[in-house]
């Protein structure tokens, strides 16, 4: 076995190693019951088109591009590995670094859906980290909204010819910060303020998770930018096939 092929293979056990590390969970994404049955009913039919969209996406990648399927597995262990590592911060929630800023730059927002589904039914079930009648309000938030930004930015950082580092750097760390965004929105909808209504509240749930959040997006964007530096030492020729950069 090549270097390559032990550092990819290193990489891909990663999500049996997060479940050796993972704390016992006594926080959520969006904790089992936590939210209305209207809301889970609702962001389970908004997730439903970006499923669709990623599971075709994730066979395109197995039928064409065969060799990238081990970059795919490993962003999804990313995603994994560092969204299980929670930080307790509000009652029916936790901040966490979510990974799924990787996923977008790579492979889209659509792939990026299908692997965050993934990754928060395992921990729903494995971890008790998130729900399932919560699930659709998480898949949105995490593995939809924040990835969009992700990739968004990332691309008009292309155009704009920012420094590579730099531009993965920003579009993870303000990825993993709008899904925060998202979530406590999704929260201020399902629980509004008496005073102030949805706005109010979604203020005062963005006010305990900035804290915690803040530093860690500064660190999620530091990691997703480590990996890719990994990934153009050891796996040019897979970053050139799924069209991440024809520079590398």
């Amino acid at each position: 076995m090549g270097k390559r092929e032990k550092w990819l293979t290193v990489l891909s056990a990663a999500p049996g190693l997060a479940l050796c590390i993972a704390p016992s969970a006594a926080a959520m994404h969006i904790m089992e019951g936590y939210l209305p049955p209207v809301s889970c009913v609702v962001w389970g039919a908004v997730c439903l088109p970006f499923l669709a969209a990623g599971v075709a996406s994730i066979r395109r990648v197995a039928r064409e591009k065969r060799k990238a399927l081990l970059l795919l597995a490993m962003a999804g262990a990313f995603v994994f590995v560092i969204s299980s590592l929670k930080i307790p911060s509000v009652t029916g929630s936790c901040s966490h670094m979510t990974g799924t800023g990787l996923a977008a730059i790579l492979f889209g927002v659509p792939a990026t859906a299908a692997l965050g589904v993934i990754v928060l039914v395992f921990q729903a079930v494995l971890l008790a980290h998130g729900g399932l009648t919560t699930l659709g309000a998480n898949t949105f938030s995490m593995a939809i909204a924040g990835p969009l930004v992700s990739w968004g930015l990332y691309r008009a950082g292309r155009k704009l010819r920012l420094p590579k580092k730099l531009n993965v750097f920003l579009a993870a760390a303000l990825g993993d910060l709008f899904t925060y965004c998202v979530t406590s929105l999704q929260l201020a909808m399902a629980y509004p303020s008496a005073d102030g209504g949805a706005a109010a509240s979604a203020v005062k749930f963005l006010g305990v998770f900035a804290p915690t959040q803040l530093p860690l997006a500064v660190i999620e964007g530091l990691l997703t930018m480590l990996v890719i530096m990994g990934m153009e030492t050891y796996a040019k020729q897979e970053l050139r096939l799924i069209g991440y950069a024809e520079e590398v």
